[in-house]
């Protein structure tokens, strides 16, 4: 076994053992603390797929993000209201069941994804992030005059959604379902990235005319993975929206788009368990310095300035003792 993947197995060890500890300390917050880092680990793992494997540096992912967030938003707020989401030429009813949201997110953000790739990645380098980043401001801003759901003000959800056999409640419940999402999504992540799809992929980053000279189509492979990423990001945003029972414009931000990117910086680009590692610290600095002071961004910067500087291939490449071809 890999030094790589010791870690990787420790952190997983240490997603499972820690929010048991708050079970039996009583410390639910700690759990509320561990499911934020799980969805956000899920947003970044998203977007690592076209950034680590792709090279498309998205800055504007959170808006699937936020898709995932508001079909969540909207099907439960008719669901709670007992209001239909559309009566003609079909009825259409909201819901409260997570796997039908799941589903609804995941196909919205997908289709979003292919729309807003066709058109982004017919360019390449600062264009391409500059039009993922107008795409999001684009969205960011309907939301908000979107009266009917909010608007700037968002929309609360009263009761969080269910899931057949568990009670989504019990912070335990819930924290162990968003678990279960994220590591099925990383065992498909990784066999995804070890396919020919992968493999072909990760060569057009590298070298996108050798691809294109073997009959293979550079432009597809990244729209592929552009869609694949996008559903992905957008299933987080559905259990966020769960976790906070509560979705605004802001899911929508540039900021938030930024974050992500930050998460897989400081894992490591490509690494499998580097977004998740990036989350899960970013979420205990926020909290632990945050209480200190209102500017603990500042910290974040340091540490994120010694990664770009020292340690390219993330805390895991450092960990690992080393680092990836393309770091």
């Amino acid at each position: 076994m890999s030094r790589e993947a010791v870690i990787n197995a420790v952190v997983v060890a240490g997603l499972v053992l820690v929010p048991l500890w708050a079970v039996w300390a009583d410390e639910p917050f700690t759990i509320t603390l561990a499911t934020r880092a799980v969805v956000l680990a899920l947003a970044a793992v998203g977007l690592n797929l076209a950034l680590g494997l792709g090279g498309l540096v998205s800055l504007g992912h959170a808006v699937f993000f936020g898709i995932g967030g508001y079909a969540m938003g909207v099907l439960a707020s008719h669901a709670q209201s007992y209001t239909p989401l559309m009566e003609w030429p079909v009825l259409i009813e909201g819901t409260k069941s997570m796997p039908i949201i799941w589903l609804v997110s995941i196909v919205a953000s997908a289709l979003v994804a292919l729309v807003i790739g066709s058109v982004s990645l017919r360019t390449s380098g600062v264009y391409f992030i500059m039009i993922t980043l107008a795409f999001g401001q684009m969205f960011f801003f309907f939301t908000i005059s979107w009266a009917a759901y909010g608007g700037e003000d968002g929309l609360s959800i009263y009761v969080r959604n269910g899931f057949p056999g568990l009670n989504t409640l019990v912070p335990i419940q819930f924290y162990g379902l968003c678990l279960v999402v994220l590591l099925v999504v990383l065992v498909f992540c990784s066999a995804l990235a070890r396919s020919p799809f992968g493999l072909a992929l990760n060569a057009a980053r590298q070298a996108p005319e050798r691809v294109q000279a073997v009959g293979l189509d550079p432009f597809r492979l990244r729209l592929v993975a552009f869609v694949i990423s996008g559903a992905i990001t957008g299933l987080a945003g559905a259990l966020f929206a769960d976790l906070a029972r509560f979705v605004s414009p802001t899911m929508f931000s540039w900021q938030l788009s930024g974050e992500i990117m930050v998460f897989i910086i400081i894992g490591g680009v490509a690494r499998l368990f580097g977004p998740v590692v990036g989350a899960v610290l970013f979420v205990m600095l926020e909290h632990w310095l945050g209480g200190l002071s209102d500017y603990w961004h500042v910290f974040l910067g340091l540490l994120l300035l010694g990664i770009v500087l020292f340690a390219k291939g993330g805390l895991i490449g450092v960990l690992a003792g080393k680092a990836r071809a393309h770091d």
